[in-house]
């Protein structure tokens, strides 16, 4: 006989693994050999910049719609943590990193 509380158990564990999956799917980039910006490595391969998959993740157009939801959130729930955080930030990168991506929407949409 099955015990309750492992059904409950082994229910839960399916319903996270369905989840896992699924900010997989969201977050993950779309894996190609040929990405865009490729950068060449000392021994001539060519590898995409950044090359860590959890920063190609967050560099995307959902990860960055989840870190500024995230940003939103901490602001609204924690205003003090947040602008001690927003201050930690080297703000000259942080804004070189806004205008390059302004400037190349810009260019995009002609």
């Amino acid at each position: 006989m099955i015990d309750p509380e492992q059904e409950a158990r082994a229910e839960i564990l399916t319903r996270l693994r369905a989840s896992r999956a699924e900010l997989r799917q969201v977050l993950d980039p779309p894996r190609n050999d040929e990405a865009d910006g490729a950068s060449t490595t000392g021994r001539g391969r060519s590898k995409p910049f950044p090359r860590s998959r959890t920063m190609r993740a967050l560099m995307s157009s959902k990860g960055l719609t989840a870190l500024g939801a995230t940003a939103a959130g901490l602001l609204m729930a924690r205003p003090a943590l947040a602008l001690r955080l927003l201050r930690m930030l080297p703000a000259s990168a942080f804004a070189r990193m806004l205008l390059i991506r302004a400037m190349t929407s810009f260019r995009s949409r002609d």
